[in-house]
């Protein structure tokens, strides 16, 4: 099974080795091919080799010597060919300029790409001729094992001595001047190959004897393989990268395979600083970032299992590796890494195998701050000084901001713990903490503290870094002003949730005070540094928008629910008038951010105060400020907007602003009609007509956005939300909830009653937004609009008779008197007469022509149910009427015609 289980990793590993190599490996041979023919096609004619000779010192590497001659060079390219093997980065093609003669054995007659013949004789053939040696010394120790030829003994101490015979035979090879006897097959490096194997072998024998045999105890099973990896990396340097990787593989397998007793942290991870440490000096040195990666990523996955898998972690341990780790990366690998521009994208500059340990160290610090046996145990300052020290190394080594966006995601992820994942069970027992049961030694933990220290490194450190990057790398910039302006917004939330008062705490909201003026100060620093001043760039933007979630945490954190919606609504104004002084594109959608806030404060409590402090008083109670002075506040700023800038914010604003007027009128209307009581209860009318007030002026904003900066989903969004009110209106106002047909209250006022909120006020609103979608949406679109607005005032008005006969309560099944029934046909008529006055003044043919039907609905109701219903002078006064205003219609047109054909 164990033979197995080899064979199939070896050839697992070998596989993948290979493809990485394949397109690496073609590149090379096409390109030193090409070079190779252009320096001995050179030698024909002194000017062109002249040339050759500089363009040949432009290809090796610095230190290359460079050949006097043709011939020379001829002798000497070999070597030149395996140095420029290893240092793949820069091989460079050249080519002769126009004006250079080329032989006909020039560049025309490169050597191909080697065909499948001697793909498979040479290439091929030794790869596998490796993994056959690799495995030969495996079955031949079974072999030995089966047919009982050698003991135990005799057999590690073969497959041993094969291992070394094959590490030297691949050394012994390398130094006596091998090269490849083929153009074109380079890949088909035999001492490397032989080094593998013999290191694959050694690793095997070695755990043989330490697990299936037992002759050597773990200590030294532990170091001999760690010997045999160390070897295999440090081999790799003459051998190529992927010996390398097959050395790591074998060092972070070596504690696994090794088992103990009684194992150590710091024997595991002392082992693994060490590794590390030798693998970060060969990547540097050689330029390898995948095998660094491989490095931090073995590592990190070692510290969480043992994190995990431990009963009690040894936190000293795990910060000594975390921090070797930090040190390898800030010290090793990117020693001497300089700030880089923007210029190729938003990854510029950002080395991709610090992501490794930017996440794995996160995790690890996310750990010892969230688990319960940690954090009594000191785990969370330990957590608190990872956080720290991963935004410092991001701070000295400007490709390391992976460790930025990985501390900042961390510390989040903590503080939200903190705050929404409740305190944790902790027992006393005589000077111990109980943990589930587990008593462990420790102090107290205070979130407070560590907070401070880490918001305070976020800002400190994001400020001083986003305005040293603000000229030359905004996406840099950008990234340490938004994580400084995040992470300390989230750890004062965070601990204000977890440990202040929630209803009034005036500490914490000094605390989110002095964070805003830290944040607007920084924000005007870093934009004087800007490569353009005071432009207001992505940094700049950020630590702005950071300023003003802090100063909603303010108002959220000293008052009371009241004067919480009303200052937020208040702090739109702030921006806007900010915009005399500064032309910051952020400044308009803080304003914007504001009003979105205070509705979201609104539809989350629509009282102000609370149902229970909510006075009684019909308009003079708190919905006439909590929804009037936030409308007044988004009309000053629109106003405002509309005199500095020119862009979305101010549309947004303006239709807000109408949105909210439009909402204090109908929160005071229903508030007054259910006796000062509005609650959660059964949804009614009067609710739903808020809902659909709420539809159209949506509705109406898109259309604002979309006249001044078209786009698919403001106009397509628009009239889906047009179409939605519609919906609620002929289902809900005109149908399920009609107080014609559930006898529910209208209210006790004369005018401000439930038929204003769900009839007159939806119709006032929907004929404005047909009105401004006039000629801005398709002709059907306007007309539903108009169509629903015109029913809808028929209907209030038509309901408002009914109330004025049959009081609070209209139910159909109260019945309808003669007078109610001919004061319908009067009022029906009236309501046709004005809409033909209007429409011939606004000479609009599509009201005359709702004039007309209602005109017909009046005639239809005379005729069909006034002829049987009325009586007496009733019935006669009816018809007489409807004869009247027909005739006073005929001659309306005919003298409309008559001025017509006149002019």
């Amino acid at each position: 099974m164990f033979e197995s289980l080899i064979g199939f990793v070896a050839i697992v590993g070998l596989i993948i080795v290979v493809a990485r190599q394949q397109s690496r490996l073609g590149l090379i041979e096409r390109e030193l091919g090409a070079l190779r023919s252009f320096v001995l096609s050179g030698a024909a004619t002194p000017a062109p080799a002249a040339t050759a000779e500089d363009s040949l010192r432009e290809a090796l590497p610095a230190d290359a010597a460079i050949p006097a001659t043709a011939n020379d060079a001829e002798q000497a390219l070999p070597e030149a060919v395996t140095t420029a093997s290893d240092e793949t980065s820069e091989a460079v093609t050249v080519r002769p300029s126009s004006d250079e003669a080329v032989p006909a054995g020039g560049i025309k007659d490169a050597p191909q790409k080697p065909d499948i013949e001697t793909a498979l004789g040479t290439r091929w053939a030794v790869w596998v001729g490796g993994l056959a040696l690799a495995l030969g010394g495996i079955f031949l120790v079974r072999y030995s094992i089966e047919a009982g030829i050698f003991g135990p003994g005799m057999r590690l101490t073969m497959a041993g001595l094969l291992g070394l015979l094959l590490v030297a035979g691949g050394e012994f090879i390398r130094r006596t001047g091998f090269k490849v006897p083929l153009e074109g097959v380079q890949g088909a490096y035999v001492p490397g190959i032989l080094t593998a194997a013999g290191a694959f072998t050694l690793f095997g024998t070695i755990y043989a004897a330490h697990g299936i045999y037992g002759f050597i105890g773990p200590a030294p099973a532990f170091i001999l393989m760690a010997i045999v990896g160390l070897g295999a990396i440090a081999a790799s340097l003459v051998h190529g990268q992927a010996l390398a990787g097959l050395g790591l593989l074998g060092s972070f397998l070596t504690p696994l395979l090794v088992a103990s007793n009684a194992p150590s942290p710091w024997s595991l991870f002392g082992f693994l600083a060490i590794i590390l440490a030798a693998t970060g000096v060969i990547a540097r040195m050689r330029s390898w970032p995948l095998l660094m990666a491989a490095a931090f990523a073995g590592t990190g996955l070692w510290c969480l299992a043992y994190m995990v898998a431990a009963p009690v972690a040894d936190l000293k341990a795990v910060a000594f590796i975390n921090v070797v780790t930090l040190a390898v990366l800030a010290f090793v690998w990117l020693r001497g890494d300089a700030a880089l521009s923007d210029e190729a994208g938003v990854l510029a500059g950002i080395d991709k195998p610090s992501m490794v340990p930017a996440l794995l160290v996160a995790i690890a610090a996310m750990g010892l701050g969230v688990d319960p046996v940690f954090s009594a145990s000191g785990g969370t300052w330990l957590s608190a000084a990872l956080l720290i020290a991963l935004v410092l190394v991001a701070f000295l080594r400007y490709g390391a901001i992976p460790l930025l966006y990985g501390s900042g995601v961390a510390t989040i992820l903590i503080y939200i713990q903190s705050a929404f994942g409740g305190d944790f069970e902790v027992e006393f027992w005589d000077g111990d903490i109980a943990i589930d049961g587990l008593p462990i030694s420790a102090a107290s933990v205070n979130f407070v503290p560590l907070g401070i220290a880490i918001g305070a490194v976020f800002l400190a450190a994001g400020l001083w870094m986003a305005r040293k990057f603000a000229s030359t790398s905004r996406y840099r910039a950008g990234s340490w002003a938004g994580w400084a302006a995040l992470v300390s917004l989230a750890i004062l939330a965070a601990t204000w949730l977890a440990f202040g008062n929630i209803d009034r705490d005036f500490n914490y909201a000094f605390a989110a005070l002095v964070v805003t003026l830290l944040l607007v100060a920084g924000g005007e620093w870093v934009a004087r540094a800007e490569a353009r001043p005071l432009k207001g760039d992505l940094a700049v933007s950020l630590l702005l928008a950071g300023s003003g979630l802090a100063l909603v945490l303010t108002i959220l954190m000293a008052f009371g629910a009241g004067l919480t919606t009303i200052l937020i609504g208040l702090a739109a104004v702030l921006p806007a008038l900010a915009t005399r002084y500064r032309g910051y594109p952020i400044l308009g959608w803080m304003s914007v951010g504001a009003a979105a806030i205070t509705l979201a404060r609104v539809a989350f409590d629509p009282t102000i105060v609370g149902s229970e402090f909510l006075q009684t008083t019909p308009v003079f109670n708190w919905l006439l400020p909590g929804y009037g002075i936030p409308a007044i506040a988004f009309g000053f700023t629109a106003w405002q907007l509309a005199k500095t800038t020119k862009g979305r914010p101010r549309f947004v604003m303006e239709a807000v602003a109408a949105l909210f007027g439009l909402l204090t009128v109908a929160m005071l209307v229903r508030h007054a009609m259910n006796g000062g009581i509005i609650d959660d209860s059964a949804p009614t009318l009067a609710e739903q007509a808020i809902y659909t007030l709420i539809a159209i002026g949506g509705s109406a904003i898109l259309v604002a956005l979309d006249a001044r900066a078209p786009s698919p989903v403001f106009r397509y969004g628009s009239m889906g939300i047009g179409v939605l009110s519609v919906v609620f209106i002929a289902f809900q106002h005109l149908a399920m909830l009609n107080p014609l047909f559930t006898n529910e209250s209208t209210g006790t006022i004369v005018f401000f009653n439930l038929l204003l909120l769900a009839y007159l006020l939806p119709a006032v609103a929907m004929a404005g937004v047909a009105f401004y979608a006039w000629g801005k949406r398709p002709d059907w679109y306007v007309a539903m609009l108009a169509t629903v607005a015109a029913v809808l005032a028929f209907v209030y008005a038509t309901l408002s008779v009914r109330r004025l006969f049959h009081g609070e309560f209209i139910g159909a099944w109260k019945g309808m008197g003669q007078i109610e029934t001919y004061s319908y046909s009067a009022l029906w008529l009236a309501m046709g007469v004005l809409l033909l006055v209007a429409g011939l003044r606004l000479n609009s043919r599509v009201v005359r022509i709702a004039s007309a039907a209602l005109v017909v609905v009046a005639v239809a109701k005379v005729f069909l149910f006034d002829m049987s219903e009325l009586e007496g002078v009733l019935r006669a006064l009816s018809f007489i009427g409807l004869g009247a205003v027909l005739i006073g219609i005929g001659l309306f047109y005919q003298r409309m015609l008559t001025a017509t054909a006149r002019r």
